[in-house]
């Protein structure tokens, strides 16, 4: 063997022993995730003085095949002072059809159809501003309209945020299944969220962490009052998590729970349908809208995440055969223990060598979509890169 070719070779085996330490560094994540992280249905908090008035705002565009279902769900809870506004989007589907009648039947639900998209707005942030103005609730709650909760979550998570003196809650949904590799990408996914996002520092005021979730964001109208509002998130892509940004650095007080089997969704019905669903947020997230640095992230994740997978190839020297087992079996430890915490299925959680490259395939699509069209293309609509990355406002480490 060369030198050239010898150099080569030792220096993948030193990368693939960064990857060892990648998964060491993961799970010593996710037992921080777990320590930091309660889980909402084993909250048993007192009921307080008094119930303050809530308003649950529900965007909506085009959700005809899960819309009556999920907000039945949401309506079956018995929060004492609850209203529930449904915000139709410029739905072209049945939709509006549906909204009317269920507000028909149930004096909590307020229906406000929205025509046009002003320019320089996201559809649903502006969704969210239109609603956040005939809201009359100490609290609000954004949810989106496939969102299923159980009774009492209402009650549980306000709860919970009075007596701990909590602004602002991030509830992490439990996916349900929809399929054998679609399972096995969501628990990559789950990984990625838990641990990139280093959610037990959520909770620490000392720390700049923030998240968000579009199935469920509670905060305080206050606190909300505090920051210039969604009108200055007007653009921003990632909403959700720069909503919980927005509220952390202008005081808010910051949590996160575990809504598995309190809040439910699935993700997506199909792997087509989170390719396209991920059109949305990976390039602005990951990417922070350029295409080399998607690109770069992308592929380094993908050598990580397959390292120990790599490392069982039979030509690398004693040492690197010797870790790799370990290697391996951490990871698929970690994938088990991420899939059993969020309430995802146990055996795709064992493929994380298929779902893995799935999840990078899809990142690389969305990145390449947003090259070729100039842009993000969301619900009929083309937003152009430089208008969203003059918009952003979310900060990332």
């Amino acid at each position: 063997m060369s030198l050239a070719w010898m150099l080569i070779f030792r220096g993948i085996e030193g990368c693939l022993l960064g990857g060892f330490l990648y998964w060491l560094a993961s799970i010593f994540a996710f037992v921080r995730v777990r320590c930091a992280v309660p889980n909402l249905k084993a909250l048993y908090p007192p009921a307080p003085p008094r119930w303050h008035s809530l308003s649950v705002i529900i965007p909506a565009c085009n959700e005809a095949e899960t819309l009556e279902d999920a907000l039945s769900s949401k309506l079956k809870d018995d929060y004492p002072d609850a209203e529930f506004i449904l915000v139709d989007d410029r739905s072209v589907d049945k939709t509006p059809e549906i909204a009317d009648r269920l507000a028909a039947h149930d004096a909590r639900i307020r229906v406000l159809h929205i025509r046009e998209l002003p320019d320089g707005w996201l559809g649903k942030v502006h969704a969210l501003q239109k609603g956040f103005e005939i809201s009359r609730g100490e609290w609000i709650l954004i949810s989106d309209a496939d969102v299923h909760f159980t009774p009492g979550t209402l009650r549980r998570a306000v709860a919970w945020c009075e007596e701990g003196g909590i602004d602002h809650l991030a509830v992490i949904p439990q996916m349900l299944s929809a399929g054998f590799l679609l399972d096995a990408v969501v628990t990559t996914f789950m990984r990625v969220l838990c641990l990139g996002g280093r959610l037990w520092k959520v909770k620490d005021a000392k720390s700049k962490r923030a998240v968000g979730a579009g199935a469920f964001s509670l905060f305080r109208r206050s606190a909300l009052k505090r920051t210039p509002g969604f009108e200055w998130l007007r653009l921003e892509v990632v909403d959700d998590f720069a909503l919980g940004q927005m509220l952390k650095n202008h005081g808010a007080r910051a949590a996160i729970v575990n809504g598995r089997d309190c809040v439910t969704v699935h993700f997506y019905p199909t792997l087509g349908a989170m390719a396209q669903g991920m059109e949305k947020n990976v390039f602005a997230f990951m990417g922070q809208y350029s295409i080399p640095r998607l690109v770069t992230f992308t592929m380094l994740f993908l050598f990580l995440e397959l390292s120990p997978f790599l490392a069982l190839m039979p030509f690398w020297d004693w040492w690197l055969r010797l870790v790799a087992p370990i290697m391996t079996a951490l990871a698929l430890a970690l994938s088990v223990s991420v899939a059993c915490w969020a309430g995802n299925p146990f055996i795709p959680s064992l493929f994380t060598l298929l779902g893995t490259p799935i999840f990078a395939l899809f990142c690389l699509r969305a990145g390449w979509l947003a090259w070729r069209r100039g842009g993000i293309m969301w619900r009929g609509t083309l937003y152009p890169t430089k208008d969203l990355r003059a918009g952003s406002r979310l900060i990332l480490p």
